[in-house]
């Protein structure tokens, strides 16, 4: 049964379930794989937010804890919403084994699939614009907001709610059909449209994601301990990076995607073709000592429009001296860490001075 045409489908007193047809209709033609509509409440989640909140789990992201509920409740954030609807967009390379020798590769540099290609923020944000512009031109005006990781919003149980998926027990979100390679974005709205049936979870008594983390961040199923995790570790948290959790990192520069790609489900994940998620500046096969070498003049133009400019430099180099101290002792990994030595930062140089120390411990001669 095909749609009716616009003008029935444009005024205030529109069916809600027209105008939710619609809206998913919308949504394919701006090229997001999925969306779902979810009402506001969230009381479970936000039992599970406090818990985790009061265990300190969120590390250095203090704005995790600065909105009190507001990111559990949608009303409260952007008073009048009655609806979320939230929308995914693949960003699957379809490149698991490549991953995976990448990762085994001790001299190149690992980054995370997301951030390989240019930052999915601003293409987000300005097609759910359009999406709710080209509901508005067919029904009038209505309240609504768009956010795309710029709010709180507890966005992964706003998806689940509206059938997008389940969360996993490793806290991404996971949908049977597509895997969990994909980013999530949201429009607030103030229209009474009929909600979709919640994502029922298949988990079962997997625990691939729990038993292949690295530095053992994810400490029971459905519980992240963000000061363990490589992600947090290698992109929000600011200084030093904790020796005992260093070796575990091996070559992973910025974030880590272990837990998807052992993940069965990702079997079932779509390839993206969107130009924009296609890797620059030869992210996917570079070499630890190729990417040290980058300048800070170089690392920002470089990673413009990048989702790796946030960062910063500074960051940059720590991450790299890390894994170049989880490096084979080559003479290009040696070289580089000692073109470091003297960084001005006081950061990069600890970091460097402890890579070289590891290497010295390799080299030593058998006492």
């Amino acid at each position: 049964m095909s749609l009716p045409p616009p003008a029935a489908v444009c005024s205030t007193s529109a069916d809600p379930r027209a105008v939710a047809r619609r809206v998913r209709e919308l949504a394919r033609e701006l090229g997001f794989q999925r969306c779902g509509i979810a009402g506001v409440e969230l009381g479970a989640d936000e039992d599970h937010l406090r818990d985790w909140l009061a265990q300190g789990l969120y590390g250095t992201m203090d704005w995790m804890a600065r909105h009190g509920d507001r990111r559990s409740r949608p009303q409260e954030l952007v008073p009048g919403t009655l609806r979320v609807v939230s929308v995914g967009l693949d960003y699957g390379r379809d490149d698991g084994e490549q991953a995976w020798r990448t990762l085994a590769d001790g001299e190149r540099a690992y980054v995370a699939r997301y951030a390989l290609g240019r930052d999915y923020h601003k293409l987000m944000r300005n097609r759910l614009q359009k999406l709710a512009e080209r509901v508005q031109d067919e029904i009038g005006p209505f309240g609504h907001r768009v956010f795309v990781d710029s709010a709180p919003v507890l966005e992964r149980a706003l998806a689940r709610n509206g059938g997008l998926g389940w969360i996993g027990k490793h806290t991404c979100l996971i949908d049977s059909d597509g895997g969990s390679w994909f980013f999530l974005g949201e429009i607030y709205l103030d229209l009474p449209l009929p909600v979709d049936e919640p994502a029922s979870a298949h988990c079962g008594t997997c625990v691939r994601c729990i038993e292949v983390c690295p530095t053992r961040a994810i400490v029971a199923p459905y519980r992240l301990d963000a000061r363990r995790c490589i992600s947090y570790l290698t992109i929000e948290h600011e200084g030093a990076i904790p020796e005992e959790l260093r070796p575990a990192i091996g070559n992973r520069i910025f974030g880590c995607d272990d837990c998807q790609l052992v993940c069965p489900w990702n079997k079932f994940a779509k390839r993206s073709d969107e130009p924009d998620f296609r890797a620059r500046n030869d992210l996917d096969v570079a070499t630890l000592p190729q990417l040290f070498a980058w300048e800070e003049d170089e690392f920002l133009r470089r990673t413009e429009g990048s989702p790796i400019r946030r960062s910063g430099h500074e960051r940059w180099l720590r991450n790299i001296a890390v894994a170049l101290g989880n490096a084979p002792s080559t003479p290009d990994v040696l070289a580089a860490l000692e073109s470091r030595r003297e960084h001005p930062s006081p950061v990069v140089r600890e970091h460097v001075q402890w890579a070289l120390a590891r290497h010295a411990t390799y080299l030593a001669p058998d006492s």
